[in-house]
């Protein structure tokens, strides 16, 4: 049993902080899609999306990719530790990540353990590559972060790898097998891999947010489309990338309709049983369980979306999905997907049948806390959970050198912009994904802001992988935090330069966040009278977290920005004189008034 109307207002609530211009959303109960709908715009000026519009669905192909490569092994034309250069020749004269690694398996491709780079914003880009180029790639050899096998790193590029292992076994193109042996049997005609196989009163188009400087680009010479304004800043068209060699990890074209089968085949693998339990599909009941099953960790985290009572839940990776241990819901099952134009997710609770699909055409939109807090509801309302458990993360290492390298070389650029150093450092992603002019400008108002920066020297740099780096920028006025990643290309470049935007002295973000620190700081017990909450915002209830936390950590004072656009978000650390939190705040910028607020660790 579905509550419509608390569904309903979650989802109306969720759109209205602005992620995306529209979003489509389906919830799978009993083997049925149970309940779908839609908010704000599949296309600028156009109507809502519903169950059928079709959004990219970015990584959430994964999935795809992974059970193709298990039918192959259920076939018997593969097996899963079989060597990668065997089906794929321009690996063969990769030399070992160390002297006592072993080769890449597929299984190490399956579970992102191959080694390589977190390549996000860098594999977005890769997607329309023609094979012959690829090849061209592969036969250069990469960059590793890792021995494969020792760890788990998010990975576009294995996933890419398992594409051509399928065209090797099966001689068929990709997504002509994934049509072949998913698609069709499965009846989900509204699944493809171009935009040209729908029609256009059926897709949804793909959005990124202008930037909030007072300068838009898509002006005469701005080389992009024109931008819709509105509060938090205006709407540009991102157009659609071809299907090409990464098809394999983000390629796939779909819609609430259609995913709800693939969710509920999933779903029904539960509890083992007979092998025809459930309705027809074309992947074994028991593959599909596989699927599911837990193969290397990724981390602890509270629950996206899941209050568990401040309890981290273990999170893994299985074969092209993330499986949560929930400490109250027991197994929660999910693969999120974000691109250039798009964002969704999709998640299920096995032991319930139930599942959530969101999907919205914002670029890399966070659809993942809509459809958990979804499934949570749902779940609650007549669900059986269970209980969860893990083991530890395996540590960190060393950051590549290129990677220090790259941060001397980013500040430099920082202080002094230049348009041909930063070709040659950055990879050609980081252009199309902010082009340097709107670079400039952000770079402009950061020193606007907080004054002529460079590096804070009483903060150490911070590696979460070889690959990564984030480190802190200070200015007489204030600090901000600044993220680089590198791909996995030999030799690596710089794929992406994340840099907040501090709220202007004066700006209703600037003194809404001041407001609520001096409270934060304060005797006072109630949600302060100068900071108006947004229609439908519980102020009692973020009053009661932020000030938990407040107490938590003592006394705090304002510390680097983040995150945030400078105008409508923030995300600022608070030192406190027990801890640092971070405290997060999204405004209306034309009212005032809160949005959103939390405080985390």
């Amino acid at each position: 049993m579905v509550d419509v109307p608390d569904v309903e207002f979650q989802v109306a609530d969720y759109h209205k902080r602005g992620g995306q211009p529209g979003l489509a959303y389906g919830i799978v109960v009993g083997g049925e899609l149970a309940h779908a709908g839609g908010f704000g715009e599949r296309s600028l000026g156009g109507p809502p999306p519903d169950a059928g519009t079709v959004f990219r669905i970015a990584s959430m192909t994964k999935s795809f990719t992974a059970a193709a490569i298990l039918a192959l092994r259920d076939d018997g034309a593969l097996r899963l530790d079989d060597q990668a250069e065997a089906y794929l020749p321009e690996l063969r004269g990769w030399p070992p990540a160390t002297p006592d690694s072993p080769r890449l398996s597929l299984r190490h491709l399956l579970t992102m353990t191959a080694g390589f780079p977190t390549d996000d914003p860098w594999g977005d880009r890769q997607q329309g590559l023609p094979p012959d180029e690829f090849s061209a790639f592969l036969s250069g050899g990469v960059s590793f972060a890792w021995a494969p096998g020792t760890r788990f790193e998010y990975s576009n590029l294995g996933y890419a790898l398992l594409g051509r292992v399928i065209t090797a076994v099966t001689g068929a193109a990709y997504p002509d097998y994934i049509r072949d042996r998913l698609l069709h049997p499965l009846g989900m005609t509204g699944t493809g891999f171009a935009a040209a196989e729908f029609g256009a009163a059926d897709l949804a188009r793909g959005y990124r947010r202008a930037p909030m400087t007072g300068d838009r680009p898509g002006g005469p010479g701005g080389g992009e489309p024109p931008v819709r304004a509105g509060a938090g800043g205006g709407w540009s068209e991102v157009p659609f990338d071809p299907c090409g060699a990464f098809a394999p990890m983000g390629g796939i074209f779909s819609c609430v309709r259609d995913l709800a089968m693939w969710v509920d085949g999933f779903a029904a693998a539960f509890p083992p049983g007979a092998p025809a339990a459930g309705r027809p599909h074309p992947l074994r009941r028991a593959t599909r369980r596989e699927m599911q099953v837990s193969q290397v960790l990724t981390g602890w985290d509270s629950p996206d979306g899941f209050p568990g009572d401040g309890v981290a839940a273990p999170s893994a990776y299985g074969y092209g999905l993330f499986v949560q241990e929930h400490p109250a819901l027991g197994r929660v099952v999910s693969h999120s997907g974000g691109y250039p134009g798009f964002g969704s997710n999709m998640c299920w609770h096995p032991a319930t049948g139930t599942g959530v699909i969101a999907l919205a055409n914002g670029t890399y939109a966070a659809m993942g806390p809509l459809a958990a807090r979804l499934l949570q509801a749902v779940v609650r309302q007549g669900g059986r959970p269970a209980d969860g458990h893990g083991v530890p993360l395996a540590p960190a290492q060393a950051p590549w050198p290129q990677t220090v390298a790259a941060r001397g070389a980013v500040t430099r650029l920082l202080r002094s912009w230049d348009d041909a150093e930063a070709a040659r450092l950055f990879s050609p992603n980081v252009a199309q994904d902010a082009p340097f002019a709107e670079r400039r400008r952000v770079i402009a108002l950061i020193r606007e802001r907080i004054g002529d920066f460079a590096d804070d020297q009483t903060r150490r740099p911070e590696f979460d992988t070889p690959a990564q780096c984030r480190w802190w920028l200070k200015g007489e006025a204030g600090s901000v935090q600044a993220q680089i990643q590198l791909t996995p290309e030999r030799p690596p470049r710089v794929m992406s330069l994340t840099l907040p935007l501090p709220p202007a002295a004066g700006s209703p973000l600037r003194d809404t966040l001041d407001a609520l620190v001096e409270w934060l700081n304060g005797p006072g017990h109630q949600w302060p009278a100068d900071v108006p909450a947004a229609p439908g915002t519980d102020a009692a209830l973020l009053a009661r977290r932020l000030r938990m936390a407040a107490v938590w950590a003592g006394g705090c004072r304002l510390g680097a920005v983040k995150a945030g656009d400078g105008a409508a978000s923030v995300a600022v650390e608070l030192a406190g004189e027990y801890a640092t939190l971070t405290l997060s705040l999204v405004i209306d910028p034309s009212t005032g008034q809160v949005r959103q607020a939390g405080v985390a660790p």
